[in-house]
């Protein structure tokens, strides 16, 4: 298998749109419509709740996880193929080709799932600090902004001056861009919480806040 094919085939897993099926199946619903937009496990537990979501977010890492681990990566570039194979998922989720490269999700769940088939230690690592940021902050937006600062200071320091670095770096910063909306929510207390109260000064007519809350089932 040429590389150029097998880059293509990780960017249609990457596309492949579990958030949206799994709304439009078992809730019935089409999630661009609903809560955020995202085509995302944050955006399903806001409309679908905890199962739907945890669901959601096992098949989009498994898109991620799957191509690193199964295409063919040999030779003196295979680690580099390895690594363009996860970016091309990571680009498949965030563009899926399945809605015309508009907008899907942000990216996150399955950049797990590449990270933790490239480098298992720091990834988990960065997924410790996700779940105790978002246990004490109650925002997602939040925990994966901190995990994707984590994973790269943890390739580091455990790795030295890897490849797989220099990704986890590169994506740190896609993460943080592609929650830019997020950040200026926070900055304005306008960012949902995954559970409890909402952030101060969200009036009950907030559009932002009817977004995140609204569509609960």
């Amino acid at each position: 298998m040429s590389p150029a094919i097998a880059i293509g085939i990780s960017y249609v897993a990457g596309s492949l749109p579990f958030a949206f099926l799994v709304a439009r199946i078992f809730g019935g619903i089409d999630l661009r419509e609903h809560g955020s937009g995202n085509l995302g496990a944050t955006n399903v537990y806001r409309a679908l709740g905890l199962p739907a979501a945890f669901a959601v977010f096992l098949l989009d890492a498994a898109k991620g996880a799957l191509p690193v681990l199964l295409l063919p990566a040999q030779g003196p570039y295979g680690e580099w193929l390895a690594l363009s194979y996860g970016v091309a998922a990571i680009l498949g989720h965030v563009r899926p080709v399945f809605f015309l490269w508009r907008r899907g999700g942000k990216g996150v769940a399955t950049a797990a799932g590449v990270f933790f088939a490239l480098t298992l230690l720091p990834t988990a690592i960065a997924t410790a600090i996700w779940i105790i940021v978002l246990w004490a902050t109650r925002y997602v937006s939040v925990a994966s902004l901190s995990a994707a600062t984590a994973l790269p200071v943890a390739q580091l320091l455990l790795r030295g001056p890897h490849p797989v670095f220099w990704m986890a770096l590169v994506t740190a910063v896609f993460v943080w861009i592609t929650h830019l909306g997020n950040i200026h929510r926070l900055r304005r207390g306008e960012e949902p919480k995954t559970w409890g109260r909402r952030s101060r000064g969200v009036s009950d007519r907030d559009p932002i806040r009817l977004a995140g809350a609204s569509t609960v089932r």
